[in-house]
C-alpha cells in the first residue's frame, strides 16, 4: 500500500474545536437582529385552486412590511431541484401559483417584525379555494381523471418522457435493453420474479432549513443559507426571479446536516423576494413540522424485479420495472429513477439478458427530492431480496451466489454505455473493485459459516445473519465540476478556496489534506475557505458522492501546481539553480547537489516583500471534471435476534466492509458510513412517512416519526478494503453515500433466515413479522 504524509492519515475537522466550544457557525446565528420575520401561509388541502384570496385586513397588522400571493411575484417555472445545467427535472415549480398540488404547499409569503405579528396576520388572510379530488395512491396516478399539472408554462430541458395529462414525470422505455429477456425468462431453469416495494423517508437534518437575506453596499442580493450547493442555488433564484446571476452572491456557512434535503431550494426564494421588495434584511426558518411536510421526502418505489439462472446459480436474467413516486412536483424525478438501474444492474454484470424501464409519476403527496442513496438504496432492497430468493431456489450460500456473479475488478458491464444518472451513458473498466474480497472479509467477520441460516437461543428467541452487497458512484461523469484555487501568503501558508460544500461531513478537512499532501507541506499550512459564490471557485456542490472524487482532484491540482510555482520562485532566488534540481522537503528548498537552501517562509516574504522586481503573489487554480465515477462497494452482514412471540427485533452487530480507495482521513471515512448505516437501518425498521386518507401528512413531527441512534444497534464493525483506483485523488473513490444502501435487504433476509417470513416492503415491522408468522402456523 502506498505511503503517504498527509492523506491516508486521521485528524481531526478542521472546524471541530470551533463546534464543540459553540462557535457563531449556523445560518441562523449569522442572521441580523433586525431581520424581518419571513413564514409562509401553506394550503390545507392536498389539491384546490386558489378562486379569490384577501390580504387586505393582515396589511393593517402593525409590523407587517409585506404579503406576497402569486399575484405579486414572476410567474416563471423552474426546478427547485439543485442539479446541474440543463437541469435533468421537469420545469414544473413557481415561486407561487394559484394551483397548490399538496398539504403544505405555499399559499402566501407573509414579512413582519416579528414572528407573532407574522402568526398573528397570517390568520387574517381569507383564501377561498376550490377543492379537487387528490391523487395519493401513486399507483393509480397515470390517467387519474385530476391532472396535477394542468398548466401550459412547464417544459423539460431535454426529452424525459413528460406526459402531464396523464400525471408522468418522466418515462424511460425501451432503451436500456441487452439480450431477449422475455425468451430467456422462459428457457433459464431457475426463475424468481416479484414485487417490492420501498416508502418514502425523511432526511431529518438536525437543523432546519434556514435562510437570510440583505441587500449589501453595492446593492446586491446576498443570502446566507444551509444550502449544499450555492452556485446552484445563485441560478435557480437568479432563474426565478429574473435578475442577472451577478446581482446575487449566496453564502453557506456550517451546516447541522443535509442528507440531500438541502440540495434544494426551499426558504432561500422567499428571503430574496421580500429583501427586494422591502430592501430590507430577512430570515426565514423552518419549524420541524414544516421541515417534515414542505421539503421533500425520499421517492416512494415499486419494484417487479425478474431473475433467471441456470441451475449452478449462473446469472442469466436481470429484469426491473420501475414505479416511482415524486409526489407534487418533479424534482429529482429521472436521476432517482436512473440511478435505481445504474447502481444495481452492473453490480450483476454476468447476466447476458438485461432490462430496466419504467416511469415516474406525479401525485399530490409532499414532493420527493435527494436523499442519501438517491434510489440506489430502494433498488437494492429489491435486488438484493431477490438474489437470497434467488439462493433459496437453487439451494445455495447466499454469499457464493454473490460471488459468482458480482463485478470484478477489469470488468465492465454493458449498462455503463446505455445510461447514467440523467440516462447518458460512458462505458468504464472497474480499474479498481475489491467487492469479492468484501465479501469473503465480511462472513469472516460475522462468522457467517456458523452463524447461517439461524439458531435457536430460547424458547421464543432465534438468532440469524443477512448479508446484501452494494454499489455507488464517485460524481457525475463529464457533468459535475469542482475547482480548487491555492494563494501563498507572507508566512509561508495557503489560502484554500473552494467551491465544495461542507455538510459536517469533513470535507475541508479531507480537501485541505489533499491540497497538503500535493504541496508537499503540513496540512495545518492550509486554511481552508469554501462556498461562496462571490470569493470561492465553481463547484456543483455536494451531492452525488462527487465532493472526494470531483473536488478532491481539483485541490490535488491546485496543488501540484502551486508546488511548481514555488520550485520555481526557490529556484530563481537561490541562483542559477535549475528548477529541475530543486528539492522540497520539510518546508524547506535546497538543489540536490548541496549549497545555499530557502525555507517557504523566507520565500513568501521575499516575494512580497524583499526580491525587488521579482516580487509577486503566487496563485495557483486546478478544475476537474472526468468521464470516470469510480464505484465504491460495500458487503454488509448483520446478526439479527427475534422474538417469536412479538416479532421484535434487535440487532446484534452489523459488519460492513467498504471498498472506496485510498481512505483519505479513515476516521471520517468510517463515520460517514456508519452515520449511513443507521439512517438505512431506520429506514429498515421504523420510519415510514404516514398519510390521512386526506393527504394529510400525519407523520409530521419526532414524536411519531422515529429516526434511530447509536443505542439501537448493539455493534457496527466497518473495515476498509486495500484498494487504489487511479483516477481519483491519491487513489480515493467516494464513501459518503454506500454506507446506507445495505440495510433495507440485509436485515430482511435475516428476518426470512430466522423465521421464514419473506417481508417484500419496508419497515420491517414487528407486526409484519408476527403476521408472517402466524400465517406460516396456520397453514401448517
Amino acid at each position: 500500500m502506498m505511503k503517504f504524509k498527509e492523506v491516508n492519515h486521521s485528524i481531526p475537522k478542521v472546524d471541530g474545536r470551533g463546534l464543540l466550544k459553540g462557535a457563531s457557525a449556523y445560518t441562523d446565528d449569522l442572521a441580523v437582529d433586525s431581520a424581518l420575520i419571513v413564514k409562509l401561509l401553506r394550503s390545507p388541502y392536498a389539491f384546490a385552486k386558489i378562486k379569490s384570496i384577501d390580504i387586505k385586513k393582515a396589511l393593517k397588522t402593525e409590523g407587517i412590511e409585506c404579503i406576497l400571493t402569486y399575484k405579486d411575484v414572476p410567474r416563471i417555472p423552474i426546478t427547485r431541484a439543485g442539479q446541474s445545467y440543463p437541469e435533468p427535472s421537469p420545469k414544473d415549480k413557481f415561486i407561487l401559483d394559484n394551483y397548490v398540488r399538496y398539504v403544505g404547499d405555499e399559499v402566501a409569503i407573509i414579512a413582519g417584525t416579528t414572528e407573532k405579528v407574522v402568526d398573528d396576520a397570517m390568520k387574517l388572510i381569507g383564501v377561498d379555494y376550490e377543492i379537487f379530488e387528490p391523487v395519493l395512491d401513486f399507483e393509480k396516478a397515470i390517467g387519474h381523471k385530476s391532472i396535477i399539472h394542468p398548466e401550459k408554462e412547464i417544459y423539460t430541458m431535454f426529452p424525459m418522457g413528460l406526459d402531464a395529462k396523464n400525471n408522468i414525470a418522466c418515462s424511460y422505455m425501451d432503451t436500456m435493453i441487452v439480450g431477449d429477456v422475455d425468451k430467456q425468462m422462459k428457457e433459464s431453469e431457475v426463475t424468481v420474479e416479484q414485487r417490492y416495494f420501498t416508502n418514502a423517508q425523511q432526511q431529518v437534518p438536525l437543523e432546519p432549513h434556514t435562510s437570510t437575506a440583505f441587500i449589501d453596499v453595492q446593492g446586491r442580493l446576498n443570502i446566507i443559507t444551509s444550502t449544499q450547493n450555492p452556485y446552484h442555488t445563485r441560478r435557480i433564484i437568479g432563474e426565478a426571479l429574473g435578475k442577472p446571476q451577478r446581482d446575487i452572491r449566496v453564502y453557506k456557512p456550517r451546516i447541522g446536516g443535509g442528507f440531500g434535503a438541502k440540495q434544494q431550494v426551499h426558504n432561500d426564494l422567499f428571503t430574496a423576494i421580500v429583501t427586494l421588495k422591502t430592501g430590507k434584511p430577512s430570515k426565514c426558518f423552518y419549524t420541524r413540522q414544516e421541515v417534515q411536510e414542505n421539503t421533500f421526502t425520499r421517492h416512494e418505489m415499486r419494484f417487479d424485479i425478474r431473475l433467471g439462472a441456470d441451475k449452478k446459480g449462473n446469472l442469466e436474467v436481470f429484469d426491473m420495472q420501475l414505479l416511482s413516486n415524486t409526489g407534487a412536483y418533479g424534482e429529482h424525478a429521472l436521476t432517482t429513477f436512473m440511478v435505481a438501474g445504474s447502481k444495481l444492474l452492473p453490480m450483476y454484470n454476468k447476466a447476458k439478458h438485461l432490462r430496466f424501464e419504467g416511469k415516474v409519476v406525479y401525485t399530490n403527496r409532499c414532493p420527493a427530492g435527494a436523499y442519501r442513496g438517491y434510489g440506489a438504496l430502494q433498488a437494492n432492497f429489491a435486488v438484493e431480496s431477490a438474489m437470497r430468493e434467488l439462493a433459496e431456489k437453487l439451494n445455495m450460500d447466499p454469499t457464493e451466489l454473490r460471488l459468482k456473479n458480482c463485478i470484478k475488478e477489469g470488468e465492465t458491464s454493458p449498462v455503463f454505455s446505455v445510461m447514467g444518472e440523467g440516462g447518458e451513458g460512458i462505458a468504464q473498466v472497474m480499474e479498481s473493485c475489491k467487492l469479492d474480497y468484501c465479501i469473503k472479509r465480511g462472513r469472516e467477520l460475522i462468522g457467517w459459516k456458523k452463524k447461517y441460516p439461524s439458531k435457536q437461543i430460547a424458547p421464543n428467541k432465534i438468532r440469524s445473519v443477512g448479508t446484501a452487497i452494494a454499489m455507488q458512484g464517485s460524481g457525475i461523469p463529464l457533468l459535475d465540476m469542482g475547482a480548487a484555487v491555492l494563494k501563498l501568503n507572507d508566512g509561508g501558508f495557503f489560502n484554500l478556496l473552494m467551491g465544495a460544500t461542507d455538510l459536517g461531513t469533513g470535507s475541508d478537512t479531507v480537501l485541505s489534506q489533499i491540497a497538503a499532501e500535493a504541496i508537499g507541506v503540513p496540512v495545518n499550512r492550509i486554511v481552508i475557505t469554501s462556498s461562496d459564490t462571490d470569493t470561492t471557485p465553481f463547484d456543483v456542490g455536494a451531492y452525488a458522492s462527487s465532493t472526494t472524487f470531483v473536488s478532491g482532484n481539483a485541490a490535488r491540482k491546485a496543488g501540484l501546481n502551486m508546488r511548481a510555482l514555488l520550485i520555481e520562485e526557490a529556484a530563481k532566488a537561490l541562483k542559477a539553480v535549475h528548477k529541475d534540481d530543486i528539492i522540497f522537503e520539510d518546508c524547506t528548498f535546497k538543489s540536490k547537489f548541496g549549497g545555499e537552501s530557502i525555507t517557504l517562509e523566507e520565500l513568501s516574504q521575499g516575494l512580497y516583500h524583499t526580491f525587488g522586481t521579482d516580487m509577486k503573489q503566487l496563485i495557483a487554480s486546478g478544475s476537474n471534471t472526468s468521464p470516470k465515477s469510480p464505484p465504491p462497494f460495500m458487503s454488509a452482514f448483520v446478526e439479527i435476534e427475534i422474538d417469536t412471540e412479538t416479532g421484535q427485533i434487535n440487532i446484534l452487530e452489523y459488519v460492513a466492509v467498504v471498498d472506496c480507495g485510498t481512505t483519505i482521513n479513515p476516521n471520517l471515512a468510517r463515520i460517514q458510513v456508519e452515520g449511513g448505516i443507521l439512517q438505512g437501518i431506520g429506514m429498515a425498521m421504523w420510519e415510514d412517512v404516514r398519510y390521512s386518507k386526506d393527504g394529510k401528512m400525519l407523520s409530521n413531527n419526532l414524536m411519531n416519526y422515529k429516526i434511530p441512534n447509536r443505542k439501537d444497534v448493539k455493534k457496527i464493525t466497518v473495515e476498509f478494503a486495500e484498494s487504489y483506483d487511479p483516477a481519483g485523488p491519491y487513489g480515493a473513490k467516494s464513501v459518503g453515500e454506500i454506507g446506507i444502501d445495505t440495510p433495507l435487504a440485509a436485515i430482511a433476509n435475516a428476518i426470512y433466515n430466522a423465521v421464514g417470513v419473506r417481508i417484500r416492503s419496508v419497515p420491517l415491522t414487528p407486526e409484519k413479522i408476527l403476521t408472517g408468522i402466524l400465517e406460516k402456523d396456520s397453514t401448517k
